[in-house]
């Protein structure tokens, strides 16, 4: 944990595309020494994680996010370093959030796929997953793979950190043998952090076996909080969905039990930003809305000299690379190509990407007199 090959690669991970803010630069001005410090630090386990820095954001959805301070992201990514491989060994092959190979696209692709080759699907998801998040289980599912003491206590002083970072966020459910102490039991982790989103894959990876070993389902899909499940048989997935919520009880889990509900899978299935068809692909509503808005937005910024263009571009070509995942041609269409403000050099129609993924097109129907 403490050499100095294993803090100096987790700098450069902690400033990859931050070198330009101050907290970045700050430590970097005077890198040897920081490092150094926080070396000594650790090895005498007098290492205390400084105090979060608080904002929310609104897409999609309400959030509030916490960002620590860069000395802390680093001691974060040397952790992750030493522990995240043997975890990812044992992690399910069909949890898809935040490991290497995977990520939000390879998620849609497989649930496609499913779709194709099933009837029915159960979606599911958590209750406020990481406020939701109990310590002392979480802690339980790292120890059993980590024994080295150090590690450990850092494990513990990170969590501890934020204990109550989204308190607020929390509404108490009390479970199957709790008393009235059951609320003072330390829980959430900071939506911001890299060992959050790592420790959430820990937290859930006993589930995920449960459902192949216990449950029997091989057609199954999860992305952080959001299940997925497949059957060409109805009743079988309102029976899994029962024994699935008595599993994630043991977890001190909930579902949306209103919204867990068994659906043909032709008839599309949300997820991750898009509505997901056996055939095709369609993107939510709420998200071209929400980028029209921030294209206009940030339009408006470059107008007035307050954005680059480098910038205005930048944000244009990640929403279309995340797009293009889907049947959006008509959309891109629309919003690029008979704009007011032209964004790019346009090229010839033959020239530009085609979509991935078409919808069939309908034959037409001859009405008879």
């Amino acid at each position: 944990m403490c050499t100095w090959d294993n803090l100096w690669s987790a700098t450069c991970k902690a400033a990859k595309g931050k070198r330009g803010h101050p907290p970045a630069a700050a430590f970097e001005h005077q890198i040897a020494d920081q490092l150094v410090r926080l070396q000594a630090e650790l090895r005498e386990r007098s290492y205390r994680p400084g105090a979060y820095h608080h904002f929310t954001i609104h897409e999609p959805k309400r959030r509030k996010i916490s960002a620590a301070p860069f000395r802390d992201r680093v001691v974060h990514h040397a952790l992750c370093n030493l522990i995240e491989p043997v975890f990812d060994a044992r992690f399910h092959p069909d949890s898809y959030a935040n490991r290497s190979g995977k990520g939000t696209h390879a998620a849609v692709h497989r649930l496609q796929s499913l779709a194709q080759r099933h009837r029915y699907v159960l979606r599911m998801d958590v209750v406020k997953h990481f406020p939701s998040l109990d310590h002392v289980i979480l802690l339980g599912e790292i120890s059993r793979v980590v024994h080295d003491p150090d590690l450990l206590w850092l494990v513990e002083q990170i969590l501890a950190s934020g204990r109550d970072v989204l308190k607020d966020e929390y509404a108490m459910v009390y479970f199957a043998g709790d008393d009235l102490f059951a609320a003072n039991r330390p829980r959430g982790l900071p939506i911001g952090n890299l060992t959050s989103q790592f420790w959430s894959n820990v937290y859930l990876n006993p589930f995920d076996w449960f459902v192949q070993r216990e449950l029997g389902c091989s057609a199954f899909l999860r992305y952080v909080d959001d299940l997925a499940l497949f059957s060409d048989d109805k009743e079988q997935l309102h029976a899994w969905k029962e024994q699935i919520m008595n599993c994630l009880a043991r977890l001190r889990l909930t579902v949306h039990e209103r919204e867990a509900q068994v659906t043909q899978t032709r008839h599309g299935i949300p997820w991750l930003g898009f509505v997901v068809y056996p055939t095709h692909r369609l993107l939510k509503r709420r998200n071209a809305v929400n980028f029209r808005r921030r294209l206009e937005r940030n339009i408006d910024l470059y107008e007035a000299d307050t954005i680059s263009f480098a910038e205005l571009d930048a944000s244009v070509q990640g929403w279309i690379n995340h797009v293009r995942y889907a049947d959006t041609w008509g959309l891109r269409d629309h919003l690029f190509y008979h704009h007011p403000i032209r964004l790019h050099p346009e090229p010839p129609r033959a020239a530009l990407p085609q979509p991935i993924y078409r919808r069939p097109r309908r034959k037409s129907k001859t009405r008879l007199r």
